[in-house]
């Protein structure tokens, strides 16, 4: 919708009216006196002396000054309501890539998933659903890296998650740095809303930083740790001897995950199934809920510099004529003259 910044400022529209008023009782085409000082008397359509104006150049010089008084009101086009992201967590999503997570023990629709796709799938909901956070994506293995620094912008960690691939990041299981990395990046966040969700399906076998003493960075540093071990307790292998029944989880350290999450005030999660992965990130959901209550505005686009640029064409209009007019009679005087 349209409106004005300072919409008493129009009342200066009714400036040239008192000046008629001033006017009164002279000569109908004599043009109005201004007395407000010499600086005036050198303007378009303007006369200090009386000296009659043209009716055309005096209406242009009205509109002109119409136009003046609406750009100095500000006009401005106002948009319609906008939410403004809400104050939620500065969250971190920390997940295994090494090779360990190609193994296909997670079941949708009756067929075998590996870990790292029923990840994606689940991740994808719960990424969905923190709207308001700054999410950010750490993928390790041997290594850790940053996939997705901390963004308002889901999409693009959702798609950037889409795009990891098992092995990426080496061979091996680097739990210590990955928490360390996710501290890192959340230190300069504001205290109370640093969390961390780290997923894994093995145990610590690489790293420069043990899982203990990066708990204790994240533990000092005011950042919570949600801890998800995932990987079924077991599962049918086929051999060439024929079948059995292995744990294919045997190498999880479920004692370490639960450690770290407890030091730094977050909690140790289960995962054997794809829905007992999803149970799980409704519940980091509900214990680190989003703020509902956002603050709105609502854009604003100044449009003042159309009527200005209106009147200032007008003005310049009006000198061009004057000039013109001035010119012509010097041009007349000089050919009297020498007649």
């Amino acid at each position: 919708m349209m409106s004005l910044a300072h919409p008493w400022l129009l009342l200066l529209a009714l400036l040239p009216a008192l000046l008629m008023v001033r006017r009164h009782g002279k000569q109908a085409g004599d043009a109005p006196v201004i007395p407000v000082g010499h600086w005036l008397s050198g303007l378009p359509g303007v006369s200090s002396s009386g000296q009659a104006t043209p009716r055309w150049r005096q209406l242009l010089l009205l509109l002109a000054w119409l136009c003046l008084v609406v750009a100095i009101a500000r006009p401005q086009h106002v948009g319609e309501q906008i939410q403004m992201p809400v104050s939620g967590r500065d969250l971190m999503l920390a997940v295994d890539i090494s090779p360990s997570m190609d193994e296909k023990d997670m079941v949708l629709h009756g067929r075998g998933i590996d870990r790292l796709e029923a990840v994606k799938r689940v991740l994808d909901e719960f990424i969905d659903h923190r709207e308001g956070d700054r999410l950010g994506l750490i993928l390790f293995g041997t290594e850790p890296y940053v996939q997705a620094p901390l963004t308002f912008d889901r999409e693009t960690v959702r798609t950037l998650l889409h795009e990891s691939g098992i092995g990426m990041a080496g061979r091996a299981t680097a739990i210590g740095d990955a928490i360390g990395l996710s501290v890192k990046r959340l230190r300069d966040r504001p205290q109370d809303q640093r969390v961390v969700v780290m997923l894994t399906d093995g145990a610590n076998t690489a790293g420069q930083i043990t899982p203990d003493k990066a708990t204790e960075i994240a533990q000092a540093a005011g950042v919570r740790v949600y801890t998800v071990g995932i990987g079924a307790d077991s599962m049918v292998q086929r051999g060439l001897l024929g079948t059995r029944r292995v744990n294919p989880s045997r190498d999880l350290d479920e004692d370490l995950l639960t450690r770290m999450a407890e030091m730094t005030g977050g909690r140790y999660f289960r995962a054997r199934s794809l829905p007992e992965l999803e149970m799980i990130y409704d519940s980091i959901n509900q214990l680190e809920p989003i703020e509902q209550e956002g603050q709105f505005y609502r854009p604003v686009t100044e449009l003042y510099v159309w009527p200005a640029s209106a009147a200032i064409g007008l003005w310049l209009i009006l000198l061009a004529t004057r000039l013109g007019a001035g010119l012509r009679r010097k041009a007349d005087n000089q050919e009297a003259d020498h007649g």
